[in-house]
């Protein structure tokens, strides 16, 4: 299923860095993350869906583009954003 705009909208309350932000990198980064994580499950079910398995290499490459910029402006909230989603093991 996809991620609802309740879902959406928890998100970005927890990961902005200012009253309406809903563009910063972590923001972004933390909704594609939400997005790779619900269209994994969808593959397990589904492993021939190769269309929509382009689709989540695409969002894949788009979250590691925001994470390189992140991770060259502010190196703490880099850090800080990997450990809350859990990205790297």
């Amino acid at each position: 299923m996809a991620v609802t705009k309740e879902q959406k909208a928890q998100i970005v309350n927890k990961f902005k860095t200012a009253g309406l932000d809903t563009g910063s990198p972590q923001v972004q980064v933390a909704l594609i993350t939400a997005r790779i994580n619900d269209l994994t499950g969808h593959f397990t079910t589904h492993k021939k869906d190769f269309h929509g398995r382009r689709g989540l290499v695409t969002l894949v490459n788009q979250r590691r583009k925001l994470l390189d910029y992140l991770h060259r402006k502010d190196v703490k909230a880099y850090q800080t954003l990997i450990k809350e989603l859990d990205i790297r093991k």
